[in-house]
């Protein structure tokens, strides 16, 4: 491993054992951490023989299959409404706990590089269009019953837990982000249905993570989760359109897997038609769910606020998903058809992704596009709305967690669009390592080399700046894509733009002619 990486790898055991020795209660009782694999397992063996605790292993034993949640902290058996915590320094003799009471509720776990909060959020709209209190964490927080109880990233441990212990969850969607399963597993045992959405470059060079294969290694994992709480093999939800999922998909049996792509007669979809799997996608315009044999069309997918009028693509494969899962845990088509005719069309919908606004004429797309494929998703939907009418304006930037040839891939798919304004941003809450201005010289100096004029390019130190640069330039016509990472900044550029589309009413209304005096 050394002399893969000679650099970090000699320090790393040093580093480890002071991190150790630093959040340990006695360092007398440290045994050093270690990087061979059979020396690290040793270890590992003997803390958790030091930890081991006998009534915790008998409750475990005892709830066999039920889902179930454990932490430093708690222990709770079922989950949702069905679920009963108790303190790990507290635990109840198996005989005093009330099994027949427990038990788990429909859970879906979501992940992928993209589409993965918007994928969640339909879910929870579908469950709560059927009359049941949903609960799900995301990039944004934890919600429940329609309520955000929780702000920040919570797409990771942390925010299942939150989901699947609260007693009024009754279907608990789960967002499970890369870096969550990488750093601490799944927090929950199992799911009723898994949902992969789609790999693409991103975040390589963290956690051993390097390529495309070991991504959707790592995607992949959800799938460990189907089974057990039902009573079911579960259902793993993946896209036909991605090489990487299709190369890698399980060999599980037809009923165990689904499929979706833009094409309902993509050729793996008639092949999994033909053998009785699930498929959803478009035909003829019509978004179609097929399961048990039956193919029923949920609308046009042109009417769909989310597809702009077909021109989201990667949000036509979102619903797709979406469908699939939500029928696979119960929801009625009814229900889901009439989720997929209205989520969108009101910004509150999918905050910070694909929120449209007409601010004076100028069409302003506020989204999280983060990596180049985002982005050329999000520029697809402007250059449609622009209708090569007017000028093309971007915002960009990145986390500073990515390798160089990642931002430069980034500025590469920005450029292919030829927009006519690039505002280069710090992406100021995410610097993760970086200094201030390097990201954004890496981005600029990409976008030069690629063609772009300088004076196309001004610089900001925040994303509203960004935002506020954007709409100084912008006129009656034009279209500016924003990609807004942080939740604070997004809250800002959204107040921002409510008061330049006020502003902007009020000089119409100054300027529009006085109607002709009534006789």
């Amino acid at each position: 491993m050394a002399e893969l990486d000679p650099l970090r790898w000699p320090a790393l055991p040093a580093a480890l054992l002071a991190e150790a020795l630093e959040n340990a209660r006695d360092p007398a009782d440290v045994i050093p951490p270690a990087i061979d694999e059979a020396m690290a397992r040793a270890r590992l063996e003997a803390l958790a023989a030091r930890e081991r605790n006998p009534r915790l292993c008998a409750l475990l034993a005892r709830a066999g299959p039920l889902q179930r949640v454990l932490d430093e902290d708690a222990l709770t058996l079922g989950a949702g409404a069905g679920g009963t915590s108790w303190p790990l320094a507290a635990l109840p003799d198996p005989d005093a706990v009330p099994w027949s009471q427990l038990h788990g509720v429909p859970t879906v776990a979501v992940t992928g590089s993209n589409g993965k909060t918007t994928t969640v959020r339909l879910l929870a709209a579908c469950a709560t269009e059927a009359g049941r209190i949903a609960a799900y964490n995301s990039t944004d927080g934890v919600h429940v019953g329609g309520a955000r109880v929780e702000s920040g990233d919570y797409a990771g441990p942390a925010g299942a837990r939150l989901v699947l212990r609260d007693r009024r969850t009754e279907v608990a969607i789960i967002e499970t982000a890369r870096g969550g399963i990488l750093r601490r597993g799944f927090a929950m045992t199992s799911a009723d249905v898994a949902v992969v959405t789609n790999i693409s470059a991103d975040h390589f060079g963290e956690y051993g993570i390097h390529d495309l294969a070991g991504l959707a290694d790592v995607k992949l994992a959800v799938a460990r989760l189907l089974g057990g709480a039902s009573g079911h093999e579960g259902l793993l939800v993946l896209n036909a359109d991605d090489a990487e999922l299709v190369a890698r998909a399980p060999r599980a049996p037809r009923h165990a897997l689904a499929w979706f792509a833009l094409d309902a007669d993509h050729p793996r979809l008639v092949l999994h038609r033909a053998a009785g799997g699930a498929t959803a996608g478009v035909r003829a315009g019509e978004l179609l769910l097929a399961r048990e044999g039956t193919e029923t069309s949920l609308g046009a997918v042109a009417a769909m606020p989310l597809a702009v009028g077909g021109s989201a693509t990667y949000n036509v494969a979102n619903l797709a998903a979406a469908v699939l899962a939500a029928a696979a845990i119960g929801i009625p088509t009814q229900a889901i058809a009439a989720v997929c005719a209205r989520f969108g069309s009101d910004p509150a919908d999918n905050p910070g992704r694909l929120m449209r606004f007409d601010v004076g004429g100028v069409q302003v797309l506020v989204d999280y596009a983060h990596n180049p494929e985002g982005i050329r998703g999000l520029l697809n939907v402007a250059e449609h709305l622009r209708g090569g009418r007017g000028r093309l304006g971007v915002l960009l930037g990145h986390a500073g967690n990515r390798l160089d040839e990642d931002i430069r891939a980034l500025a590469g798919a920005a450029a292919a669009f030829h927009p006519a304004l690039v505002v280069v941003k710090e992406n100021e809450a995410h610097l993760r390592g970086r200094a201030l201005g390097e990201i954004p010289r890496l981005l600029r100096t990409e976008l030069v080399r690629l063609g772009l004029a300088e004076s196309a390019l001004p610089v900001c130190t925040t994303e509203l700046d960004a935002a506020r640069c954007a709409l100084a330039w912008a006129r009656p016509g034009d279209v500016l894509a924003m990609p807004i990472h942080a939740a604070a900044a997004r809250e800002a550029v959204l107040a921002l733009l409510a008061l330049e589309t006020r502003a902007a009413l009020r000089r119409a209304a100054r300027t529009s002619p006085s109607p002709p005096p009534r006789r």
